[in-house]
């Protein structure tokens, strides 16, 4: 009888083992996309297949300024805060989904000080009982509780978690990548504003002082009068273009103040003072078609959420399973 019972029992627990290790719902494979082996036109950087340094790729530039832009907007930017806050939310909700795979516990205790009216109980002091009239409850509880993943419902839920956190991951990069090119832009919009005013204004200098040579020289009779009407026109021309690089101006330094987290008119101070427009890198070389696609945070984040939907499968079809609690 025992070892007819430890045979019953070896074979229950193989079968627990069989039936724990089966996952239902497919299994998620990356899709396997065809790249051209180079581009279509010639670069003028050329072409490499080394790890591209993009960690810091403004610098470049050579721009003290734009670097002091970059940090700060990494710090400050809203859009960035609120891309970081949804990775923490998909790491916690990783980790509710892998608590599913242990067991849980809950404990719970108990005291209260209790006291006897003094009238409750007869005098019993003549028969030798003396009863106290306070006394102490002490209660304490404890459960578990283990729900067995046979048929792997919990493990596609932490695959699903797991997915999802990079996808939030690949987001935030996301947000990272275009958030510096923003800014970048902006400042360097900012800095083409002020050398085409700085030019405008100059040329409005030379051109008013080329009407009053001209008009003095009409006063003389040594030009006609056409001549001062095309000097006029030309300064007028000229004068016209001022307002809308001022506006053009003052449009990019708003942009960067609130790409930098701050009010649009916090950066005026800083920006007004007239600099040079940030040279341009000499080489950039240019990665393969095939490197370019997986540097791309979107289309990482597309990959990750294709992970996530295919083992949502698996919970879905483990739901259709009954539970071993």
């Amino acid at each position: 009888m025992i070892k007819a019972s430890l045979k019953v029992l070896l074979l229950c627990l193989s079968a627990f083992l069989l039936l724990s290790g089966c996952v239902v719902g497919p299994d998620y494979h990356p899709p396997k996309t065809e790249a051209p082996a180079q581009w279509t036109s010639p670069l003028a950087g050329g072409e490499t297949n080394h790890p591209a340094s993009l960690a810091e790729w403004w610098k470049h530039f050579g721009d003290t300024n734009l670097d002091a832009f970059i940090t700060l907007a990494v710090r400050s930017n809203l859009d960035l805060r609120m891309a970081e806050a949804r990775v923490r939310q998909a790491r916690a909700e990783r980790s509710v989904a892998a608590g599913g795979l242990w067991p849980s516990v809950n404990g719970s205790a108990s005291y209260t000080r209790n006291r006897y009216g003094a009238n409750q109980f007869p005098p019993l002091s003549g028969f030798g009982f003396d009863i106290p009239l306070d006394y102490d409850l002490y209660n304490a509880g404890f459960d578990a509780a283990w729900e067995l993943d046979v048929f792997g419902g919990t493990r596609r839920a932490v695959e699903t978690a797991t997915a999802e956190l990079g996808a939030a991951e690949f987001d935030w990069r996301g947000v990272l990548v275009s958030l510096l090119a923003e800014v970048a832009r902006n400042y360097v919009e900012a800095r083409g504003y002020q050398q085409q005013l700085a030019i405008a204004r100059h040329n409005i200098e030379v051109q008013t002082e080329i009407l009053s040579l001209t008009r003095n020289r009409y006063q003389h009779g040594l030009s006609s009068d056409l001549d001062v009407q095309q000097a006029t026109a030309l300064l007028s021309t000229t004068e016209a273009q001022v307002p809308s690089l001022e506006t053009g101006f003052q449009q990019a330094v708003h942009h960067l103040a609130v790409l930098l987290g701050q009010a649009p008119g916090a950066l005026w101070h800083s920006m007004s003072a007239q600099e040079s427009i940030p040279a341009t890198p000499p080489v950039v070389p240019v990665g393969l078609p095939s490197d370019l696609l997986c540097r791309r945070p979107d289309i990482q984040h597309a990959e990750r959420e294709l992970a996530a939907a295919t083992s949502r499968i698996g919970v879905a079809k483990a739901d259709l399973f009954p539970s071993f609690p």
